[in-house]
């Protein structure tokens, strides 16, 4: 027989019927969302002007003003202006990702509040047979833990991707732009980066699930056992709620571990 506090298992990485019905609830929001996302146009551009700066500040005044080709207080005057710039750029970048954040951040709050209610309600209509097979604390785990990482998808995942692409994007076309060999030089690396990336994925995926998994399970056995805590102390089963809570809270600190990396078990002991 099963344990009732034992948690689920996990689905698959991406599921398309699962993220459409996770983004209608953000329906409700969208022009705030289109907003926040349309600010990439902004950013984009913010993000690349360092390097444009800097170039023109070694090549037409540093460089030009120690060579003797350009007089000092002109290449000084000409370093302050560009310096003066890049200040007002790093201000303004600054402030167009607050905005785009505090925007995405408002929109995942709503999202999570629309979701918590719609999941407390549906909790309401279900029959008693339910929560005889399913603990209450798994329950609170699924409102709770479950909807904060929703809401961390909503508020920073989207908006965080989205800036990345587009900038890395436009970099390797301004790269092809300047000089087309070493822009192929440059990403001749790009299919090892590649590569490593999908090992590191697939760990990083498999440890990131065994700790969720192991939270909702350590969250599932306190909320069980503190609200029943009466009842633990009228069998005389605090020794064995002790052993139980230890080994879960174990499990729960080594669940990052994955076949990657080896458990204190399969490590070989030699005796000296």
């Amino acid at each position: 027989m099963s344990n009732v506090h034992e948690e689920e298992a996990l689905g698959k990485a991406y599921d398309s019927r699962l993220m459409k019905r996770l983004l209608k609830y953000m329906r409700p929001y969208r022009a705030r969302v289109i907003f926040a996302l349309a600010l990439v146009a902004v950013v984009t551009p913010l993000e690349l002007a360092p390097p444009i700066l800097f170039q023109r500040v070694i090549d037409k005044f540093l460089v030009p003003g120690a060579s003797g080709a350009l007089p000092i207080p002109e290449a000084w005057h000409g370093v302050i202006v560009i310096s003066l710039i890049y200040l007002a750029v790093l201000a303004f970048d600054f402030l167009v990702q607050y905005i785009q954040i505090r925007i995405m951040q408002r929109v995942g709050q709503q999202t999570m509040y629309d979701m918590r209610t719609q999941i407390f309600s549906h909790l309401q209509r279900l029959s008693m047979t339910y929560f005889d097979k399913n603990p209450v604390g798994r329950l609170m785990t699924r409102v709770t833990t479950d909807v904060d990482a929703l809401n961390d998808l909503f508020a920073a995942g989207v908006v965080t991707m989205i800036n990345d692409f587009f900038l890395l994007a436009v970099m390797a076309a301004l790269l092809f732009w300047i000089d087309k060999k070493l822009a192929l030089d440059a990403m001749a690396i790009l299919p090892f980066i590649l590569v490593v990336t999908m090992i590191f994925r697939k760990y990083v995926r498999e440890a990131n699930r065994k700790i969720r998994t192991a939270v909702a399970r350590i969250n599932s056995f306190l909320q069980e056992y503190i609200s029943g805590m009466s009842v633990v102390q009228l069998f005389n089963r605090e020794t064995k709620a002790r052993e139980e809570f230890a080994k879960r809270n174990k499990e729960n600190m080594l669940a990052w571990r994955t076949r990657f990396w080896p458990t204190p078990s399969s490590i070989p002991r030699w005796s000296f």
